[in-house]
Protein backbone atom coordinates (compact mmCIF):
# COMPACT_ATOMS: atom_id res chain seq x y z
CA UNK A 1 0.00 0.00 0.00
CA UNK A 2 1.15 3.51 -0.73
CA UNK A 3 1.27 6.63 1.40
CA UNK A 4 -1.44 8.04 -0.87
CA UNK A 5 -3.77 5.11 -0.10
CA UNK A 6 -3.18 5.56 3.61
CA UNK A 7 -3.80 9.31 3.39
CA UNK A 8 -7.02 8.90 1.39
CA UNK A 9 -8.25 6.23 3.80
CA UNK A 10 -7.44 8.39 6.83
CA UNK A 11 -9.36 11.23 5.16
CA UNK A 12 -12.42 9.01 4.74
CA UNK A 13 -12.24 7.91 8.37
CA UNK A 14 -11.87 11.51 9.56
CA UNK A 15 -14.85 12.65 7.46
CA UNK A 16 -16.98 9.80 8.81
CA UNK A 17 -16.06 10.55 12.44
CA UNK A 18 -16.61 14.29 11.89
CA UNK A 19 -20.05 13.71 10.41
CA UNK A 20 -20.97 11.27 13.20
CA UNK A 21 -20.00 13.99 15.69
CA UNK A 22 -22.24 16.45 13.84
CA UNK A 23 -19.39 18.84 13.01
CA UNK A 24 -18.80 20.84 9.87
CA UNK A 25 -15.20 21.05 8.72
CA UNK A 26 -15.10 24.56 10.17
CA UNK A 27 -16.42 23.41 13.55
CA UNK A 28 -13.90 20.56 13.74
CA UNK A 29 -11.08 22.91 12.78
CA UNK A 30 -12.12 25.35 15.50
CA UNK A 31 -12.34 22.60 18.13
CA UNK A 32 -8.98 21.11 17.08
CA UNK A 33 -7.27 24.50 16.68
CA UNK A 34 -6.29 23.91 13.04
CA UNK A 35 -7.16 25.73 9.82
CA UNK A 36 -10.46 24.77 8.18
CA UNK A 37 -8.83 24.29 4.82
CA UNK A 38 -6.35 21.90 6.47
CA UNK A 39 -9.24 19.67 7.59
CA UNK A 40 -10.51 19.72 3.99
CA UNK A 41 -7.06 18.81 2.65
CA UNK A 42 -6.76 15.91 5.10
CA UNK A 43 -10.24 14.62 4.27
CA UNK A 44 -9.42 14.67 0.56
CA UNK A 45 -6.17 12.78 1.15
CA UNK A 46 -4.05 15.67 -0.12
CA UNK A 47 -2.35 16.32 3.23
CA UNK A 48 -1.59 13.94 6.07
CA UNK A 49 -1.71 15.12 9.67
CA UNK A 50 1.27 15.23 11.96
CA UNK A 51 1.09 13.23 15.18
CA UNK A 52 0.28 16.45 17.07
CA UNK A 53 -2.62 17.24 14.71
CA UNK A 54 -3.85 13.64 14.95
CA UNK A 55 -4.08 14.06 18.73
CA UNK A 56 -5.87 17.43 18.37
CA UNK A 57 -8.41 16.00 15.91
CA UNK A 58 -9.06 12.97 18.10
CA UNK A 59 -9.55 15.16 21.16
CA UNK A 60 -12.03 17.36 19.28
CA UNK A 61 -13.89 14.24 18.15
CA UNK A 62 -13.85 12.83 21.70
CA UNK A 63 -12.03 9.66 20.71
CA UNK A 64 -8.52 8.33 21.03
CA UNK A 65 -5.90 8.81 18.31
CA UNK A 66 -5.43 5.04 18.31
CA UNK A 67 -9.12 4.49 17.53
CA UNK A 68 -8.77 6.63 14.40
CA UNK A 69 -5.70 4.64 13.34
CA UNK A 70 -7.49 1.36 14.06
CA UNK A 71 -10.35 2.40 11.75
CA UNK A 72 -7.81 3.17 9.03
CA UNK A 73 -6.15 -0.23 9.56
CA UNK A 74 -9.52 -1.97 9.33
CA UNK A 75 -10.39 -0.16 6.08
CA UNK A 76 -7.01 -1.08 4.63
CA UNK A 77 -7.43 -4.71 5.69
CA UNK A 78 -4.48 -4.69 8.07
Amino acid sequence: MTALEIGVTFGRVLRQKRQEAGFTQEQLALEADVQRNYVSLIERGINQPTIAVLFKLASALKCSPSSLILLVEEELGQ
